[in-house]
C-alpha cells in the first residue's frame, strides 16, 4: 500500500517539512521488520504509527532518526534523500518512552543542552530553555532536578529538550507508556496543544489506539512491516480497509454470515457489504459488527442471552451469548442497559448499515 500525504493543515510555521518513507525494507536475521513501507507526511502533520510490538513502527522511526539503516528503500525530508545522513546531522528532536534526562543537570540545563553543544551562548541558552519549560507548564520547576519530579513532569522536560534545536521534525516514541492513565490523559492533550502551536511535523509511535485516535491527524496501522491502511481516525474506525484494521482499532465482534455477492445475511437481515468481499464471493463468512452498532431487545425469539454486564460511564457493554455460543458485544446507553442483567433472555439485531465481512479463520 502507497499512502501519499494529504494537504497540509493549517500551521503558523513556514519550515514544518514533508516527510516520506520510500519502499523501506530491513530484516534482523530471519525476522522482517518492514517489507516496503511506502508512507508520506505532510507539513505540519501529527500522524501517529500504530500497530502491535514487532510491527516495525519504531523500526521507521528509528530509521527517521538515523539511528537505523535500511536493507533497501529510502528516507526524504523535503524531497532530500537522508537515508545515509548520520543522525547528528539530521534536523530531528527525538522523545522516548525512557526520558533519559541528564541525572546531575536540573531542569533548565538538561533543556540547554543541546544548545551547549552546539556553543550557543549561556545568556541565550538559559532564555530559550526558560522559554521551553514555560511552554510545557514548567516554568517553575527550571531548578530542580529529575528525581525531584514525577514521571509526567520529567517527560515534559524530555520534550522542551527535542525542541530546543528548533527540529523541523519531531519523533515521539511511546513517550506516555511509562505513565499512569491521568497523567498519560493530561500529557497527550497537551503535546497536542504544543505540536499544534508550534506547527511542527511529528510522527508518534504507540501501541495504544486511544491515544492514536485522539491525537493524530492521521493514523498508519501496520501489521508485520506493511502498512494496513493510513486514514484520519473517524474514517479509520468507522471504514476499516482490512478485517486486522477493523478488530485492532476499536471493539469488533464476528457474527457467523451467508455471503451473496455483495450482500450478507446475518441475525435474519441481509446487508449491504462494505468493500470488498472475499475472494470467493459466496458462502459462509464472518460479519464484523462495532458493538454500538449491535440493538439489544426483550421482545421477539429471545434466542440469545446476556452473561455479562460492564459499566463504561455514559454507556454500559453488554456481552451476549448467541445460539449458536458466539459471543456478541453491545453498548447501550446506561439507563437502557439498566433492564438487563446477566442470564436474561434477548433478541438481538444489527444496525441497518454496511458491514465488513472476512473470511472464516
Amino acid at each position: 500500500m502507497t499512502v501519499t500525504a494529504p494537504s497540509a493543515p493549517r500551521t503558523d510555521t513556514a519550515s514544518a517539512a514533508t516527510v516520506e518513507f520510500r519502499g523501506l525494507r530491513r530484516r534482523f536475521g530471519a525476522t522482517t521488520a518492514l517489507d516496503g513501507l511506502d508512507l508520506a507526511v505532510a507539513p505540519g502533520e501529527l500522524l501517529a504509527l500504530l500497530g502491535p510490538s514487532g510491527c516495525g513502527k519504531t523500526t521507521a522511526l528509528r530509521m527517521l532518526a538515523g539511528f537505523e539503516q535500511p536493507d533497501s528503500g529510502a528516507v526524504l525530508v523535503d524531497g532530500q534523500d537522508i537515508t545515509h545522513v548520520p543522525a547528528h546531522r539530521r534536523d530531528a528532536g527525538m522523545v522516548f518512552q525512557s526520558y533519559s534526562l541528564f541525572p546531575h543537570l536540573d531542569c533548565l540545563d538538561n533543556v540547554a543542552f543541546g544548545l551547549r553543544m552546539r556553543k550557543v551562548a549561556k545568556a541565550a541558552r538559559k532564555a530559550q530553555a526558560a522559554e521551553l519549560l514555560d511552554l510545557v507548564g514548567l516554568g517553575d520547576k527550571a531548578g530542580r532536578y529529575p528525581h525531584q519530579l514525577s514521571g509526567g513532569q520529567q517527560q515534559r522536560v524530555a520534550l522542551a529538550r527535542a525542541l530546543a534545536l528548533r527540529p523541523r521534525v519531531l519523533l515521539l516514541d511511546e513517550p506516555l507508556s511509562a505513565l499512569d492513565a491521568k497523567v498519560r490523559l493530561s500529557l497527550r492533550e497537551e503535546i497536542r496543544r504544543i505540536q499544534r502551536e508550534l506547527g511542527i511535523t511529528t510522527l508518534f509511535v504507540t501501541h495504544d489506539q486511544e491515544e492514536a485516535l485522539s491525537m493524530a491527524d492521521r493514523v498508519a496501522v501496520m501489521r508485520a512491516g506493511r502498512l494496513e491502511q493510513c486514514a484520519p481516525p473517524a474514517e479509520l474506525y468507522g471504514r476499516p480497509a482490512t478485517a486486522f484494521v477493523a478488530e485492532f482499532v476499536g471493539t469488533m465482534s464476528r457474527i457467523p454470515g451467508d455471503l451473496d455477492g455483495s450482500t450478507v445475511e446475518v441475525l435474519g437481515r441481509r446487508l449491504p457489504v462494505d468493500g470488498e468481499p472475499p475472494a470467493a464471493g459466496t458462502g459462509a463468512v464472518d460479519v464484523l459488527v462495532r458493538p454500538e452498532d449491535v440493538r439489544v431487545s426483550a421482545e421477539g425469539a429471545c434466542s440469545a442471552r446476556v452473561v455479562a454486564t460492564a459499566f463504561l460511564g455514559a454507556t454500559t457493554r453488554l456481552t451476549v451469548r448467541l445460539a449458536d455460543t458466539t459471543e456478541v458485544k453491545a453498548d447501550l446507553a446506561t439507563h437502557e442497559a439498566a433492564a438487563f442483567a446477566a442470564g436474561d433472555a434477548v433478541t438481538v439485531t444489527l444496525r441497518e448499515r454496511p458491514v465488513l465481512v472476512a473470511a472464516r479463520p
